[in-house]
Order: structure tokens, then C-alpha cells, then sequence
């Protein structure tokens, strides 16, 4: 297959968001999908792709790294450098250098996995975009609460921002979504039960605490880029499930892969898409996160009359 072409005149901004699991190699390291991995991004011709799990593509001068942003048509990649002690799978961004310019480039330094996150502006826009992959910690809901609130900086003195990330966590307004919170008593993980619950009024229930710091409240910092196109853009398919789509002892899927956005970045959303069909699940335990953004509506948005 070619690399995708994308001309400087294109009228949409596609946004991939991925926990491609270990890279490829699934959980034992025994599989490699990452040909099957790449030719499915590649196809989507992504402008921004936020990965997890990017396991071992720190090796040989990041050889996989570049493989796969080079799969992808040259895209520019960032990925931190891995830490001892610190978790193995660790997070990336890739953009594409036709529609951006580089600002700057953050690692935001936690306690388990870096956030990775490059300052990027629209060519022949003023306003940059502060864009991040996270992926946070499986193990600790303290934690996650704390990853979460580093995101909020992002968006700090009104500065637009857009973050794809595995939350390892649930969403706060379960009234509106496709599917129900676990119920924990029948739950047969009881290790993934201690990560995955907090306690409340007394008693354990799922964790929403990220959800809720970056999206709760009459003010949110962030936009559920998936609600926001399950309710106001009337896409059910957006609230979809997207993991685990292999195991069954830590109860159904959920929608613990998500992508925000800042408020002022929503208005341009065209669509969103939970991709898993049969090709993503051989790759991967997660779904594959598409969004749309109407290109022409994002420039008005960042580069402002003065």
C-alpha cells in the first residue's frame, strides 16, 4: 500500500485515538500485528493519531516509532523516553507536518507514565493547539485523579487543547450512556475491582473521578468529544464500548477510551467513530477512536479577528 496523501486543502481533520495492545504484540509478546496495526491507521489517513501502549518502540533508535509514523505518510512523532522503574507501555503522538507547524513539545513527568503532549498550530492560524496522549495508571484511582487534573493545565488561560487517552476509569453522567456501569458483584477480577472502584457514601462504585475533573461541573474544562457527538450530534454508535474487547472476567466492555476536547473546539465536530470491528480486534483489546472536525470551522476558531 502507498503512503496516504493528504493535499494542504483538505476540508476535515481526522483524529485517531489507539491502545494498540503492546504495540502490536499482544500481552504474552508472542503475536506481531503491527503491519495489520499500521495498514488500518494508515487507511483512515489521520492528520493527529494519540497512541498508548506504545511497548518496546523506544528500541533500536525507536525504530518502530518511525515505522509507524512513517507508514502513516511521514507523520512527525513524539514519544517519551522510557523511565526506570516506571510503567513499559508507554504513550505517543503523531502529526502530520502538511497541516501543522510545531510550537513545542511537553512531557508532563507522573509518578507511573508520562503525559506526552506537542504544542501544534494549524498553518495559517494564530492560536495553537496543546495536544496530548495519555494513558492513565491502571492500578491507583488516587493517581488517576491526579493525571487527570495535570490535563486541566493544558487548558489553562484559555488555551484550546484536544487529549485522547485510555482513562482506565468511567464516565461520570452514566444516565447518558450506551452502556451500564459494571456491577462489581459480578465482577470475577476481584485485583481489577481494588484498581477500578472507589469508595463513596460508604460503599465501592466504579470510578469516575477523571471523567468528572475533566468534563463534570456547570463549567467542564473539556468536552467528551464522544457524548457531545452521542447527544448534541445524535451518533449513538460514538458512546460505543471500547474495552476490553477480549477478556470477560472484569465484566462487559466499557467506554474507558476517550477523547476531549476544549468547549471551544466542539462546535467543529462532524463526527465520531468507535471502531472494532474484526481486523482492530486481532491487533487489539481496544477499540479505535475516530473524530472529524470541520477544517474550515477550527480555523475560525484559531485564528481569531483581532
Amino acid at each position: 500500500m502507498s503512503h496516504p496523501e493528504r493535499p494542504l486543502d483538505v476540508d476535515v481533520l481526522r483524529v485517531v485515538c489507539w491502545n494498540i495492545e503492546h504495540n502490536g504484540c499482544g500481552r504474552s509478546g508472542g503475536d506481531d500485528h503491527r503491519d495489520l496495526a499500521r495498514d488500518i491507521l494508515a487507511a483512515l489517513k489521520p492528520h493527529i493519531v494519540l497512541r498508548q501502549e506504545l511497548t518496546g518502540a523506544w528500541d533500536r533508535g525507536k525504530a518502530d516509532l518511525y515505522a509507524e509514523a512513517n507508514r502513516l505518510g511521514g507523520l512527525t512523532p513524539f514519544m517519551p523516553a522510557p523511565r526506570e522503574g516506571r510503567s513499559n507501555n508507554p504513550v505517543g503522538v503523531m502529526v502530520d507536518p502538511t497541516l501543522f507547524y510545531i510550537d513545542g513539545y511537553i512531557e508532563h513527568d507522573l509518578p507511573w507514565k508520562p503525559i506526552c503532549s506537542p504544542r501544534v498550530r494549524l498553518k495559517g492560524c494564530t492560536k495553537p493547539i496543546d495536544v496530548a496522549a495519555a494513558h492513565l495508571c491502571h492500578f491507583d484511582p488516587d493517581l488517576r485523579a491526579t493525571e487527570a487534573r495535570r490535563l486541566t493545565t493544558l487548558a489553562d488561560n484559555g488555551r484550546s487543547a484536544l487529549v485522547g487517552m485510555d482513562a482506565n476509569s468511567y464516565p461520570h453522567r452514566a444516565e447518558l450512556e450506551s452502556v451500564a456501569l459494571p456491577d462489581w458483584d459480578a465482577v470475577l477480577d476481584r485485583v481489577h475491582y481494588q484498581h477500578r472502584t472507589i469508595e463513596r457514601d460508604g460503599r465501592r462504585v466504579s470510578d469516575t473521578r477523571p471523567d468528572e475533573i475533566l468534563a463534570g461541573g456547570p463549567r467542564p474544562v473539556f468536552t467528551d468529544v464522544g457524548l457531545h457527538a452521542g447527544t448534541s450530534l445524535d451518533q449513538p454508535g460514538a458512546l460505543a464500548a471500547t474495552a476490553s474487547l477480549k477478556r470477560t472476567d472484569q465484566g462487559p466492555a466499557q467506554r474507558i477510551d476517550r477523547l476531549y476536547c476544549t468547549p471551544d473546539l466542539a462546535p467543529a465536530l462532524l463526527g465520531f467513530d468507535v471502531l472494532a470491528g474484526e481486523e482492530v480486534r486481532e491487533v487489539s483489546d481496544h477499540a479505535l477512536l475516530l473524530a472529524t472536525f470541520d477544517l474550515a470551522a477550527l480555523r475560525q476558531v484559531l485564528a481569531p479577528t483581532r
